[in-house]
């Protein structure tokens, strides 16, 4: 099922997508009561979940509060994290070469280990939202498609083989950069965390929707044009051992956002650069998931 956080009358509420995507159910309709995604995902019980699976599976003319989708609108699923976004860098290897014919002194080198860096976002920009060009201090904007993990669960020791357990979704993140703001810096944080740099949503798929570990077709659109086009099974550290790696040292709370990397295919790995431009519409798109689109704003 997908579970959306949306904007109805000026009030915010969680509600589960229909089978059609056409409708949307607030949770309430399934007597459940939660007031954002964070507690939802914190606080419902087996038995909700399954009320709510089986609340998307009906018609919108029998759920007497259903609305549709295009009288809302939806917010980014988790609008506020509760921590910063743990990331995976240069996790898909065509993207690790094009990374370093870009930029050899940031990218380049062995990687016999996954490399971590974390986001800040204090609000996630949602489907739809403009993304701030920062063009007072980047010249060299950029787009990355990527397939985040939704911890569903409190994680800590957790071993490969129950990692699935703790996952409660995924969701389609754009990790935007300022390549010239990460470059110049030893630690990739800044030049990933301005505001408006983590567009998320429309939606969570809940795990049980997708066949675990995830062979998702991942694509990008600048204008239109196609720029990344690949599979989540191409990832070089697994969702498993991402979780398995982190939560040996790490407790990961549940609502924890982990973004597990993009393939090739960014504005840096074209000769020349196809950096972003006030005015450009960038689309990342997940399979089961569903279409992330922002307009670069001036």
């Amino acid at each position: 099922m997908k579970l959306v956080t949306f904007s109805n009358q000026e009030q915010v509420k969680v509600g589960v997508l229909d089978h059609t995507e056409s409708y949307v159910f607030p949770v309430s309709s399934a007597g459940i009561n939660y007031d954002s995604m964070l507690e939802l995902i914190r606080g419902a019980s087996p038995e909700e979940l399954l009320r709510l699976k089986e609340l998307s599976e009906k018609t919108h003319a029998s759920v007497i509060d259903s609305v549709a989708r295009t009288a809302v609108t939806l917010l980014s699923p988790i609008p506020h994290p509760a921590q910063d976004v743990i990331c995976l860098g240069i996790n898909y290897r065509e993207h690790a070469k094009e990374a370093e014919a870009f930029h050899a002194d940031a990218f380049g080198g062995e990687r016999p280990s996954a490399i971590y860096f974390s986001k800040r976002v204090n609000r996630a920009v949602a489907d739809g939202e403009p993304i701030p060009a920062h063009a007072d201090i980047v010249d060299s904007l950029d787009y990355e498609a990527e397939l985040a993990i939704i911890i569903g669960k409190d994680a800590s020791r957790v071993s490969r083989e129950e990692a699935a357990d703790y996952i409660f979704g995924y969701t389609v993140l754009n990790d935007m950069s300022a390549r010239n703001v990460q470059t110049s810096h030893k630690q990739w944080y800044f030049g990933k965390s301005l505001d408006g740099f983590t567009p998320m949503g429309p939606c969570i798929t809940t795990a049980d929707s997708i066949q675990f570990p995830p062979a998702l077709n991942i694509r990008s659109t600048v204008n239109g044009e196609l720029r990344q086009n690949s599979t989540t099974s191409l990832l070089i550290t697994g969702i498993a051992d991402i979780i398995s790696e982190l939560s040996q040292g790490i407790t990961l709370l549940a609502g924890t956002i982990i973004a597990t990397g993009t393939p090739s295919g960014v504005g840096m790995g074209f000769h020349p650069p196809k950096f972003l431009k006030a005015g450009d519409v960038v689309s990342c798109s997940i399979e089961g998931i569903g279409t992330l689109t922002n307009r670069i704003s001036d």
